[in-house]
């Protein structure tokens, strides 16, 4: 997943619990189809190991017809196995260097880093893809372990190459901070998935709000 070049990518995640595999794969079809997106992690909590085998291996073939790539969440051991795209690691997770052998040198892997500068500098050094910082917004998904200000992805893009992922109750109304500030990429849940008319209008919302921002800042 290469740093965005000269606009902010959409970063979906799935939400934590989906009633059935090839149902959720048709929501994806549906937001994949909408506009662009830049990845799809797929984050199953207390979910078993076949749940989330029969999660990829229905959502798999959707997100490659649409060349997204899917990232499986906290379990670089699955993705190698079921042939996810990459991993995305927290920091209780398995350590980089663990899921870098699991995963090989062409898989994706992405680090969560709170809002901590040191932990994502030692993560981009160690090799990480990409680093996400966040919760920037008040969110439901998860207990937010760190509460980051934009500045910190102002001095990332200032100091790094390795691209940034802003994470955290992100929507089309707040999220023209994140972008000014120099996100890679914004990562959502709700604003897609749980949008009232469907994924597809999510992405759509998030898009235009996305081309929004750039349409200011170039006039």
């Amino acid at each position: 997943m290469a740093k965005a070049a000269h606009r902010c990518q959409l970063y979906l995640v799935s939400p934590p619990r989906i009633a059935s595999p090839l149902e959720f794969a048709e929501q994806v079809k549906a937001a994949l189809g909408a506009g662009p997106v830049a990845c799809l992690q797929l984050r199953l909590k207390d979910a078993s190991d076949d749940e989330i085998k029969a999660a990829v291996e229905a959502i798999l073939p959707v997100t490659h017809a649409h060349r997204v790539p899917l990232l499986l969440n906290d379990r670089p051991d699955l993705a190698a196995v079921t042939g996810c795209d990459g991993a995305h690691i927290g920091q209780e997770d398995m350590a980089y260097s663990d899921a870098r052998r699991l995963l090989g040198k062409d898989r994706i892997i992405g680090v969560t880093c709170h809002d901590s500068r040191d932990l994502a500098m030692t993560a981009a050094e160690a090799g990480a893809d990409y680093v996400a910082f966040g919760a920037f917004f008040p969110t439901t998904a998860k207990v937010a372990k760190g509460r980051p200000q934009p500045e910190i992805l102002r001095w990332w893009s200032e100091v790094m190459v390795v691209p940034v992922v802003a994470i955290g109750g992100i929507y089309p109304e707040n999220l023209a901070v994140l972008v000014e500030s120099g996100a890679d990429f914004v990562a959502v849940i709700s604003a897609c998935f749980y949008h009232p008319e469907g994924p597809g209008a999510g992405v759509r919302e998030l898009n235009q709000a996305i081309d929004g921002v750039y349409g200011k800042l170039e006039s």
